[in-house]
C-alpha cells in the first residue's frame, strides 16, 4: 500500500495471538523500517475466548491521533471479529481472513478480499498457536506495509527463544501462500 499513513485491525478471540501480530508488526515498522507506529489494544475481560483486537497505525509521518477510525486493513481470524469490525471497513479496504475460521458475508464497495487458511496451515506444522503468524506472513505479502526483512527481525525479538525457528516457518508458510496464490 502507498499510502501516509495505514490504519490496521487485528481482530480475532483472546489466545489467538492477536495482541502480538500488533506488537510484532509495529515493531517491525518502527525498528527496522525506520517508520512511526502506533498501537493499541482492547479485549473483553476473559484471558482466553473473549474478543480481541490490536490497532496499529504504521506511517510516514508522525501520527497525530493514536487510534482507527476507519481500517485500511482488517485481518480477522474470528467470525466474531469479522460481524464486528467489518462495517468498520474503508469501502476500498484491505480485508484479510481465516478461510476456515470466517464465511464471508456479501462484500461491499470496492474491498480486496483475501482468504487463508491460517489455523489449518499451523495445523500442519504441528503448533496451532501460531496460526497469527501465518497470517502476519500473508499480511506482509499482501500489503507491503512493513518489509520481509523487518518482519524476519521483528519475529525473533517477540517470541519466547525456543520457538523462534517454528514461528519463523509459520511466517514463511503464510508468506509464501500470498506470493504464490495473489501474484
Amino acid at each position: 500500500m502507498a499510502k501516509e499513513t495505514v490504519e490496521i485491525r487485528f481482530a480475532g478471540y483472546g489466545g489467538q495471538g492477536i495482541i502480538r501480530c500488533g506488537i510484532i508488526v509495529g515493531r517491525a515498522g518502527a525498528i527496522y523500517d525506520n517508520k512511526f507506529t502506533t498501537m493499541n489494544q482492547a479485549f473483553g475481560p476473559e484471558a482466553r475466548g473473549g474478543a480481541c483486537s490490536s490497532q496499529l497505525l504504521v506511517s510516514e509521518n508522525t501520527i497525530l491521533y493514536p487510534y482507527v477510525s476507519k481500517s485500511d486493513i482488517l485481518v480477522c481470524m474470528a467470525q466474531e471479529a469479522y460481524e464486528k469490525f467489518e462495517p468498520e471497513l474503508k469501502e476500498d479496504g484491505i480485508l484479510l481472513y481465516d478461510s476456515d475460521l470466517v464465511k464471508l458475508k456479501k462484500i461491499r464497495g470496492k474491498i480486496k478480499v483475501y482468504p487463508i487458511p491460517a489455523t489449518r496451515f499451523a495445523e500442519e506444522l504441528g503448533y496451532r498457536i501460531t496460526a497469527n503468524v501465518v497470517m502476519m506472513g500473508f499480511f506482509t505479502s499482501i500489503t507491503k506495509v512493513v518489509s520481509l526483512e523487518a518482519m524476519k527481525k521483528s519475529i525473533p525479538e517477540s517470541v519466547p527463544s525456543r520457538f523462534v525457528e517454528l514461528n519463523l516457518k509459520a511466517f514463511d508458510k503464510g508468506y509464501g501462500y500470498g506470493k504464490k496464490e495473489f501474484k
